[in-house]
């Protein structure tokens, strides 16, 4: 891992510089996109098709999985597996419940009233890759909010397979998913915001995917809402010289393995756990399957930097502000107010982030790119609208009437002066 000496806004300013570098956006792949989700817009189901046999080699008449391909992956899927989906999907549930927002109204005064009613997204879209990077965790975490958020239908998609991982589809049921298309890649996204003959449109799109499908995502933003543009997966880990470096040297590896865009830092105020923490990453790497990837990844992205003191080891992370952030502290609990910007914290040294990744409820949908400075995990806020109401009695509008129309002729907007004054008999 490479490891960075400087100030804290220098330090922060490389590492976020570093950060656009990985997630830069590709002019080839901007056109390409377009060009497909034009032509989707055009030609529907035929353009779909024509996609599927040349990008998944698959021929395809019928998009819709059936149910017979569910109550198989259920007859398939490893038992171990089915339980533990179940009971993340109760923590998941217990989690979000509590983020259920309730509409609001003022106590009604001199013939004023004004409230928010709270009403969910009608249609949402979860998009699902999938071969080597099918998640059925993510599946969890994308419907469930979903569905407390008391979303009428949602509609699963994933790229049309040979044969499914059964846990994806199994999760698709447990998590509620009304109808599950095998169409991929930028056309499921384009699919998803237009609507085709068979795919019905939606009004919001969710879910990872690769280059292909965030740009098209970008893209069809504002015809549709989508939860965010996510970049390369990333951890922080705050430690102290309490740190195992067994742990820390393992929680970076799990983000290292990703892919060789994933990102891993490690703040800290003792040199020796840093010694210490590299020579653990070596010896931990060889017994790694994806040794590959997260050995380029710790080599090309790993990045160790010591500070002075704790303050200055949080000072630097919150100008990180990492999708995922573990304080390797002792009583880590108390350090949770110096964090400003981070997607989930994992306190402690026995809360490694693959706890959020899977099973303790918390949403692993999470802003990238420092991007926690100014959004959330996804929730069940994501899959809700907020909707005004106002009501003035006569009386009301003559008392603010003056108010109302001094700012409408200041604004040269005479037309809404007059729709004021017309309801007090001065037009």
């Amino acid at each position: 891992m490479k490891r960075l000496i400087g100030s804290n806004q220098e330090i922060a300013a490389l590492l976020y510089t570093e950060q656009l570098e990985l997630s830069q956006q590709n002019d080839n792949v901007e056109e390409a996109v377009a060009a497909i989700i034009q032509d989707v817009r055009l030609r529907g189901d035929e353009a779909l098709r024509h996609y599927s046999a040349v990008f998944d080699q698959v021929e395809l008449e019928d998009f819709e999985v059936g149910q017979d391909l569910v109550d198989q992956a259920f007859e398939q899927v490893d038992q171990a597996v089915l339980t533990a989906l179940e009971n993340a999907k109760a923590n998941i549930e217990s989690y979000h419940r509590q983020q259920l927002e309730k509409g609001f109204e003022d106590q009604p005064t001199d013939g004023v009233i004004r409230g928010q009613l709270i009403r969910p997204i009608e249609r949402v879209g979860v998009y699902v890759p999938g071969g080597t990077a099918a998640y059925p965790s993510s599946v969890l975490m994308n419907v469930i909010p979903a569905k407390i958020a008391g979303v009428k239908e949602i509609i699963m998609i994933t790229p049309p397979q040979k044969k499914f991982v059964p846990a994806i589809l199994v999760a698709a049921r447990l998590a509620g998913v009304d109808k599950i298309y095998q169409v991929g890649g930028a056309q499921g996204v384009a699919a998803l915001a237009y609507g085709t003959e068979t795919i019905p449109k939606v009004d919001k799109i969710t879910g990872p995917g690769n280059i292909y499908v965030a740009t098209a995502k970008k893209q069809v933003f504002g015809l549709v809402g989508i939860d965010m543009i996510a970049g390369p997966s990333e951890i922080g880990i705050i430690a102290d010289e309490t740190a195992n470096p067994a742990y820390v040297a393992a929680d970076l590896l799990s983000q290292a393995e990703h892919d060789v865009l994933a990102r891993a830092i490690l703040v800290t105020n003792s040199e020796a756990l840093a010694d210490a923490v590299e020579a653990e990453i070596e010896k931990q790497l060889q017994d790694l399957p994806r040794q590959v990837i997260a050995r380029s990844t710790i080599e090309n992205n790993g990045r160790i930097i010591l500070t002075q003191d704790v303050d200055s080891m949080f000072e630097l992370m919150n100008l990180v502000a990492p999708e995922h952030l573990e304080i390797a502290m002792e009583d880590a609990y108390n350090y949770l107010d110096k964090v400003e910007n981070a997607g989930s914290i994992f306190l402690g040294h026995y809360t490694s982030e693959p706890i959020g990744d899977y099973y303790a409820g918390t949403n692993h949908v999470l802003p990238t790119t420092a991007t926690s400075r100014f959004s959330s995990a996804l929730g069940v806020h994501d899959f809700i609208k907020r909707i005004q109401y106002t009501q003035y009695s006569k009386a009301a509008i003559q008392v603010a009437e003056k108010d109302i129309t001094s700012l409408a002729y200041a604004e040269g907007l005479q037309a809404h002066a007059k729709a004021i004054e017309v309801r007090n008999d001065k037009c």
